[in-house]
This record gives structure tokens, sequence and C-alpha cells, in this order.
């Protein structure tokens, strides 16, 4: 830690203040016409598949519980599921094929044309995210990608892009999480 605390906190929020600024300042329209796709996915009987790694796994995780769960709202739960949650699927794909294709498989199991694939990545330069979402769109899948600093390989990969410039992993989180929460809002108030 730095020899100045006080300086330290103030330069990580003013950095987190001028990221999200600056992410929202440019995705504003893109935000609202992913949420109405969401939408139209869920009322049409699809489902909403996320998946990430490490920090981006559990931010999978919170979406699709914010989605089942409704925000909190005494309303019927929306069809999402986080890829990254049962431990002997993922265990088992590792072991016995590879971890590049842990989500990938899954999507060939779980998802079906018209479903949507969202994938998180910091750097878009994870394997298995690559894999999951170019199988998801070769499936028929709508795919959106939360991703950060130049976007990597998984570019590429996704219909919908959400790319967040910035450098440091954790501000890139922050704005994802702020991202997925409007996302949510919106694909609940419109499903209801």
């Amino acid at each position: 830690m730095t020899k100045n605390p006080g300086e330290w906190i103030r330069r990580a929020v003013a950095d987190h203040q001028d990221l999200v600024s600056r992410f929202f300042e440019t995705n504003n329209d893109r935000i609202i016409q992913a949420a109405g796709a969401l939408v139209a996915i869920l009322g049409n009987g699809g489902k909403i598949l996320f998946f990430g790694n490490g920090g981006s796994a559990a931010d999978a995780q919170h979406f699709a519980s914010e989605l089942v769960g409704t925000m909190g709202r005494d309303w019927q739960g929306l069809a999402a599921i986080a890829l990254t949650t049962d431990s002997s699927v993922l265990t088992s794909l590792a072991n016995d094929f590879d971890y590049g294709s842990v989500f990938a498989r899954q999507i060939r199991a779980l998802g079906k044309k018209g479903d949507a694939a969202i994938g998180i990545s910091t750097s878009g330069r994870s394997p298995n995210i690559n894999q999951g979402l170019r199988v998801a769109r070769e499936a028929g899948l709508h795919t959106f990608a939360f991703l950060g600093g130049n976007g990597g390989e998984a570019l590429e990969q996704a219909e919908t892009i959400f790319l967040v410039p910035g450098k440091e992993t954790q501000r890139i989180q922050e704005t994802h999480l702020m991202l997925g929460h409007l996302l949510c809002e919106m694909v609940v108030e419109g499903c209801h």
C-alpha cells in the first residue's frame, strides 16, 4: 500500500468515477438495445446463460440470481443460469476434456437457438470465454460480451460488445457490475 492511504483511496475513487462516466456516456444506446433484446428473448421462452472466470464468474452468478429473483420484487422469476455454479460439471469437463471447453460444452447441452449467452471477461483473452461465445453464436444464441482493456479475441466472438476501456481489472469489474445491474433492472421491468 502507498505511504498515503487517503490519497490512494481518493485516486481509486476518481479512477472509478472517470471510467464509469466514460463507459456509460458512449454505451447508453447499446445498453437500451441489449435490454430490449433480452426482454424479447425471455418473452419468447428463451433463457440467458452467463459465464466468466474468477471475479467475472461471481458476476455471472450475481446477474443470474438478480433475474431469477427479479431484483427482490415479488414477481415471476426470469430464466437465467450461471454456467459457473455446478462444480461437478465444471470439474468433470475440465478433467475429461479441457478447461477451454467448460462453457462451450454446457452451452451445447443447455442452450437453444434464440437464447442469450453473456460472456464476461476483463481481458477478452480467456480461451474458455472465447470458445463459449463462438459455440453459442454458431448454435444461434444471441451473444453478448462484457469486456475490458482492448477486448482481446472476444471482440470477434460476440454480436453485442460492451468494452470498458480500462486497464485495471478491479475498475473494469466495477463497471461490469453497474452494467449488469442496469441491464437486469431494465430486463426485470421490461418483462413485467
